[in-house]
């Protein structure tokens, strides 16, 4: 079994709820997730003892967060190159923040990134049942990465 840190921070409680749903779809696929607020995370050593991390954050502005990218630049001194990984992020219009830290981890970390991929997900469909299907399905592809 194989073990997966996602990391996120929400504002509003919908990212939270995605980070929860891609947990759960990496346990259906036979992994362990654990489920972390970007801000529980201090220093690059906590990263390490994951075979693959997931990050997300919502988009504001057309961008991730000031933390998100604060935490990024923490990620970038752990050693997360050839690691599995994936983003995501909630929005209401743009969606833009997950697929600058998939970028990110594609290129400045030099992960192996799910081929699905960044995840986003309009807001009002976070909680309704095909936000949790493409949450969980987005969860068993990064599980199948593995």
């Amino acid at each position: 079994m194989k073990k997966v840190l996602i990391a996120y921070f929400s504002r509003t409680g919908k990212t939270k709820a995605m980070a929860e749903y891609i947990a759960e779809g990496i346990r259906i696929s036979g992994h362990e997730a654990e489920v972390k607020k970007i801000s529980e995370i201090k220093t690059e050593k906590e990263l390490n003892g994951y075979d693959g991390y997931v990050f997300g954050c919502p988009t504001y502005h057309r961008d991730m967060t000031e933390n998100m990218k604060t935490f990024l630049f923490l990620a970038k001194n752990a050693t997360l190159e050839g690691k599995v990984g994936g983003a995501f992020g909630s929005n209401t219009h743009s969606g833009d923040a997950a697929k600058l830290i998939f970028d990110t981890m594609e290129y400045v970390f030099k992960m192996n990134m799910t081929n699905l991929g960044p995840f986003l997900l309009h807001e009002d469909q976070v909680e309704k049942e095909e936000g949790l299907r493409a949450c969980q399905q987005y969860g068993k592809a990064i599980g199948e990465m593995l």
